[in-house]
């Protein structure tokens, strides 16, 4: 026999995955308890514990279904459909850069909590590994191609680009800085060529 959520159910795990992206966002990862999210889903408390056993299990749900919602596969899939490795590094920084303006309220209120809540630190990490992911894909690609830049091994590489690509460097340029989204997906594009890809010639 197959067993299979009922609407009621999937509906009800929805309105609680809302409600914590909403209250991370606006309460910068301060106060996020279970009973903060059961009360903004106007549910019981116990209700929240049927769906997710756990607080992390809950934050880690809740940054996966913002991924859900904005559809980054979707947005993922021209990177993954690349025909080179060049490409597929540059089309990947270009989903990236772009992404992170909309998951940024999350992820600051996750990067804030994380040093005093385990929770949060478990979500956000999670969440680094799947970026993490797409930078050792496009390296991977790269590597295929025989266009990884001399001294890098795949390893390194992903490492360097991954650093390249974390949230607190977009927040530094765009908000601290003032720069443009668009600038810093330019940037960081030229950046990433510029160290990662083998030049003609080399």
């Amino acid at each position: 026999m197959i067993y299979t959520m009922s609407s009621e159910n999937t509906e009800t795990r929805s309105r609680i995955l809302e409600s914590t992206v909403r209250i991370l966002e606006e309460h910068g990862g301060k106060g996020v308890r279970m009973g903060d999210i059961a009360k903004e889903s106007g549910i019981s408390r116990q209700a929240v514990y049927l769906h997710f056993a756990s607080r992390t299990d809950l934050l880690v749900a809740a940054t996966r279904y913002l991924d859900e919602v904005l559809d980054v596969d979707k947005r993922l899939a021209p990177s993954r459909a690349a025909s080179s490795g060049i490409e597929r590094l540059a089309l990947y920084i270009d989903c990236w850069g772009n992404y992170i303006p909309e998951i940024y309220g999350v992820g600051k209120a996750l990067m804030l909590a994380r040093d005093a809540d385990d929770a949060a630190a478990v979500a956000w990490d999670d969440r680094m590994a799947a970026m993490r992911d797409g930078c050792r894909a496009a390296i991977d690609a790269l590597h295929a191609d025989e266009m990884l830049a001399p001294g890098w091994t795949r390893p390194k590489a992903t490492d360097a680009l991954w650093a390249m690509l974390l949230v607190p460097q977009w927040e530094a340029l765009t908000i601290e800085c003032g720069w443009s989204t668009k600038q810093y997906v330019r940037w960081m594009k030229t950046l990433a060529e510029q160290t990662l890809v083998r030049q003609t010639g080399s």
